[in-house]
């Protein structure tokens, strides 16, 4: 489902698209969103001598205006295309640049109701090359209903399927499925354990502050409609910095 955020997101990179005049220089349009909930835009140049995608052009505004992180990025053809995913290119400057980004991307069967589909960056780019000179300030999202109790100490654990942490510094991002924009605590990845999902214990829920084992399976099945009790879950531990 596509929060207001995202539905920002693609509102500007339309309006961006559809002010591209004639011709093959310009004919996509980017926008993006960053942790504070400003919206940067960007069109590609295209060129016989090469040319950035739209995509990067973003990066480049969001860079030139602040450091805050990008949350949220899309990209708009001409001539009717609507959503397109990024190239190969753009896909490995993200993960890179933006290791936690979210991309709206064409959508799937599953999505066919909706004008785009979130996909993490890091799903769009499976067994990436690792750039080893990368070290980006790394953000942890949570659903805006969490924000109480991570913000009160009752929530110290978040478990994990496919989105690998990292330990030490992070901005913790809650995002309310029906309000624009987001709320941040900075907070620090202390330990990262992994278990089967089956095997989760009392001591997650208590963590978790779920009210029960089969309370908590309950509530990472809505996260993870197809998760299986064989599946290795992370069980990341953090605390506010």
């Amino acid at each position: 489902m596509l929060t207001l955020s995202d539905r920002r997101v693609l509102t500007a990179a339309r309006e961006v698209t559809s002010r591209l005049g004639p011709g093959d220089g310009h004919t996509v349009g980017s926008a993006a969103i960053d942790i504070s909930g400003r919206i940067h835009t960007g069109v590609n140049v295209h060129h016989f001598t090469g040319g950035p995608c739209a995509e990067l052009v973003v990066l480049g505004q969001a860079a030139a205006v602040s450091s805050d992180r990008l949350m949220t990025i899309t990209a708009v053809g001409d001539d009717g295309r609507d959503v397109i995913a990024p190239c190969g290119r753009c896909r490995q400057v993200m993960l890179d640049l933006h290791p936690d980004l979210e991309v709206l991307v064409p959508p799937t069967d599953a999505t066919a109701g909706e004008a785009a589909t979130p996909v993490s960056i890091r799903d769009l780019l499976p067994h990436g090359y690792r750039h080893p000179d990368a070290d980006s300030p790394r953000v942890l999202r949570f659903a805006g209903q969490y924000y109480d109790d991570v913000a009160d100490g009752r929530k110290t654990v978040t478990i994990r399927l496919g989105d690998p942490q990292r330990i030490g510094p992070v901005t913790m991002v809650f995002e309310q499925a029906e309000a624009a924009g987001f709320q941040v605590l900075s907070g620090v990845v202390e330990t990262i354990g992994q278990r089967r999902f089956g095997e989760l214990t009392a001591d997650d829920v208590r963590r978790e502050n779920a009210s029960s084992l089969e309370a908590l399976r309950t509530g990472l099945r809505t996260h993870y409609p197809h998760i299986v009790d064989d599946d290795v879950v992370d069980v990341v531990d953090f605390r506010l910095a």
